[in-house]
């Protein structure tokens, strides 16, 4: 009896190879690469997620901890200052631990702070846990930039940085949309408990979605960073440049800050819900400011910056008048301004950088949080001296010095580039 012929080619799913069911070829990877893209996102999102969550929560903090706006304002500049001091120090740590353990290390310290913030029963100790929430948030951040840079293919750059600016946008706005809906609802620390919640899930989904670097070699040189940041801070043009950054943030972070105690007051008085939805305006700069980058390829950084310094002021001199739809088309216009301005600020720091320009980055980022902190707090002397009108008018003086510093010591040079989607903009 002959024996049945047993073929030698390979089976798939119980079929001979050739009548195998065809897979495309290339489902996996474009379904790892969606998973890739995703972590950026999260990564982006989770980080600016709390960061400024209680700017529409400063006068129901103010009314529950019978506190003054300085105190209560401490809240932001709390996290931004933190920010500030740990940002240089995120990519020296990453060049030597790797980017992504110290992204998820970041990404699960950040949600401790968030959650613990539930339950503090003094404005010292929220404030407290308001810092070691800036501590960790550069880890995920400055980091993530890093990582995107190395881990995908230079046509696939830009695509990754926009999904992370994007995921940094909608955390800044959803942080403080969803802080202001949910202590309208159940109270502030619940509205704690929900990020720190959100964070957590963002970690989570980070572990799994983002692999592993291929390109990371680690840095032989623990103090290079460091030498080269001792070099920038000799370089009259980053220094401009460094102050400018400053000015950017005290202004937009002084803005919608004391513009939620205005706003509280009559005849306005909105409440937490309201406020929260008052920062939708931001989403109008996050449309406008991706089309920057052409117009600084065209005119170059100094004059986008005075563009944008211009928009922001107009914005600001809008929110003096009453009618509230007229305030909110200030606000738009002020934080459309300014994105303008970060988008060619950060353009010129790196064109004027030269060699180490994650350094030189790493300096401006401090320099541009510094100034989110004592925007958040300097103009409180002026808020209980004069309102909203005397904050309104340091702010057009802090934004006419940041347009003659562009006007007396930027330089425009040929390596200027413009500020395409791998220019991050992080507020």
């Amino acid at each position: 009896m002959p024996l049945p012929e047993v073929s030698s080619r390979p089976k798939v799913g119980g079929f001979p190879a050739k009548h195998a069911p065809r897979l495309p070829a290339a489902s996996a990877p474009r379904a790892s690469e969606r998973l890739r893209l995703a972590a950026v996102v999260l990564a982006g999102f989770c980080t600016f997620l709390g960061l400024y969550a209680t700017q529409a929560l400063l006068p129901l903090l103010r009314r529950d901890f019978h506190a003054d706006v300085l105190a209560v304002s401490l809240t932001v500049s709390a996290s931004t200052l933190a920010v500030a001091l740990a940002a240089p120090f995120a990519g020296v740590l990453s060049d030597r631990l790797g980017r992504r353990p110290l992204i998820l290390c970041s990404a699960a310290g950040l949600c401790v702070p968030t959650l613990m913030a539930a339950s503090s029963r003094t404005l010292h100790a929220l404030i407290l846990w308001r810092f070691l929430q800036g501590l960790f948030a550069p880890g995920i951040f400055v980091v993530t930039i890093a990582y995107i840079s190395e881990e995908w293919e230079r046509l696939g750059v830009g695509t990754a940085m926009a999904c992370y600016v994007t995921g940094t946008v909608l955390g800044g706005f959803c942080g403080r949309f969803l802080s202001g809906l949910v202590a309208a609802h159940a109270g502030w620390r619940a509205a704690f408990l929900v990020l720190g919640g959100l964070t957590l899930l963002c970690w989570a989904a980070m572990w799994r979605w983002l692999p592993p670097s291929r390109r990371f070699r680690p840095a032989a040189d623990w103090a290079a960073p460091l030498r080269a940041m001792a070099g920038h801070l000799r370089n009259r043009a980053l220094l401009a440049a460094y102050a400018g950054g400053f000015c950017v943030l005290f202004s937009l972070v002084g803005s919608f800050t004391y513009i939620t105690f205005r706003l509280a007051e009559a005849p306005y008085r909105l409440g937490p819900s309201a406020l929260g939805l008052l920062f939708t305006v931001y989403l109008v700069g996050a449309v406008i400011t991706p089309f920057t980058g052409r117009l600084i390829d065209r005119r170059g950084c100094r004059a986008v910056q005075m563009l944008g310094l211009a928009t922001s002021a107009a914005g600001v001199l809008l929110t003096l008048l009453h009618p509230l739809p007229l305030v909110l088309l200030g606000l738009s216009l002020c934080a459309t301004g300014v994105f303008i301005c970060q988008s060619a600020t950060s353009s010129y720091v790196t064109s004027v950088a030269g060699s180490s320009r994650s350094s030189a980055a790493g300096l401006y980022v401090t320099c541009y949080y510094v100034g989110g902190s004592v925007g958040a707090s300097a103009p409180s002397f002026l808020w209980s001296w004069g309102g909203w009108p005397a904050v309104a008018m340091l702010v057009l003086g802090v934004q006419s010095l940041t347009l003659l510093l562009a006007a007396l010591f930027w330089q425009e040079r040929g390596s200027d580039r413009g500020a395409s989607p791998g220019d991050p903009v992080v507020v």
